[in-house]
């Protein structure tokens, strides 16, 4: 690898790294979101998130196609050093994406049971022993 191309690979990872970093700030802010009470705020963090993660595939393909080339072989340690920081931020980010679908998913099935129960159907309930039954409820609207 020449040292024009390390020095491209190291500015292309430094880019990505910051990216990254915006991805998590972007994932905390969606997790405040998700939790909050506005739907604007859920549709824009998502949206953020959306443009952060383009952004960053745009520079790994630049980062691929770099790395692909022949000549492109013994990676420096300061290459290394910024990879590894870069992959622990992504695991991160994958970390916080995982707790916000997990936070969404539970949002999801909080709606459904209010649907439900407006619509006067069977509600989930925990017997005695942890285990779910159905429990007849009285609607409380009628469409």
């Amino acid at each position: 690898m020449t040292q024009d191309e390390r020095r491209r690979l190291e500015d292309l990872l430094d880019r990505e790294i910051a990216l990254a970093r915006s991805l998590a700030a972007t994932l905390a802010t969606e997790r405040l979101a998700l939790t909050g009470q506005s739907p604007a705020a859920v549709e824009q963090s998502a949206a953020d998130k959306i443009r952060v993660l383009e952004s960053i595939e745009k520079l790994e393909e630049e980062r691929r196609a770099l790395c692909a080339a022949p000549q492109s072989a013994g990676i420096s340690a300061t290459v290394a050093e910024r990879w590894r920081d870069l992959m622990e931020l992504m695991a991160g980010c994958r970390t916080a994406n995982d707790v916000n679908g997990h936070i969404i998913h539970v949002r999801r099935h909080q709606v459904r049971q209010l649907i439900d129960i407006v619509r006067g159907g069977p509600s989930m309930t925990y017997g005695p022993q942890g285990k779910t039954f159905a429990k007849a409820l009285r609607a409380i609207a009628r469409a």
